[in-house]
């Protein structure tokens, strides 16, 4: 029990970052990284601050600790795949987290107030966009870490609802036919799309995958 109380403010640290790494869990999720949702991403972005926050706290002030830790840590190699830049952005700031906790808790606030900012920013500008232009400010990627489902039509001329779809991402035009790829994470709203292409318009094929 002495130890829990002479240890408080690390403990409130920890459960603060533990916080900070469920926001943005949620708040990724908000915007459509359904990649964030699984059990190892989930649980990575909530460890990373943790561990750092820990290492930063046990070498601080011991120089010959700290060449040791960074010896150490070079014998480990990662080897797992990095699919996305945002995904390298979020491991980033999940140790930035915890850095920034070993120093100020009042870093820790500003870096999630900024990322909050960020965020909302971005959406802003992509509902804006949507209204102005009819278009998405974004294009879905395959690269983007998303598990996407994928709609490929091939059609003589253009369908005018598939080059108003928000989900198209692109659009092939050649002399005697035209190919529409739309992609989605939900399979149930490419389906939908399926359906009316089916029923309302020619094509020549019509391929739905996820």
């Amino acid at each position: 029990m002495l130890i829990l109380i002479n240890n408080i403010d690390k403990i409130i640290t920890i459960l603060l970052m533990i916080s900070s790494s469920i926001y943005i869990r949620l708040l990724l999720q908000t915007i459509g990284q359904t990649w964030i949702k699984t059990t190892a991403h989930t649980a990575t972005l909530t460890l990373l601050p943790i561990l750092t926050y820990i290492i930063t706290n046990v070498i601080s002030g011991n120089i010959a600790l700290s060449l040791g830790m960074v010896g150490a840590l070079s014998i480990v190699r990662f080897r797992n795949p990095v699919r996305s830049p945002l995904e390298l952005s979020v491991y980033f700031g999940a140790i930035t987290m915890g850095i920034t906790a070993a120093v100020s808790l009042n870093w820790l606030v500003l870096l999630i107030a900024s990322v909050t900012f960020v965020t909302f920013v971005l959406s802003f500008i992509n509902i804006v966009s949507k209204k102005i232009t009819k278009s998405s400010f974004f294009i879905s990627s395959f690269s983007e870490g998303n598990n996407l489902c994928s709609l490929v039509v091939l059609a003589q001329d253009e369908i005018k609802f598939l080059d108003e779809s928000e989900n198209l991402s692109s659009k092939i035009a050649s002399k005697d036919e035209i190919t529409y790829t739309l992609t989605h994470t939900n399979f149930t709203q490419l389906k939908k799309i399926e359906n009316q292409v089916q029923a309302e318009h020619n094509f020549k094929s019509i391929q739905l995958s996820r």
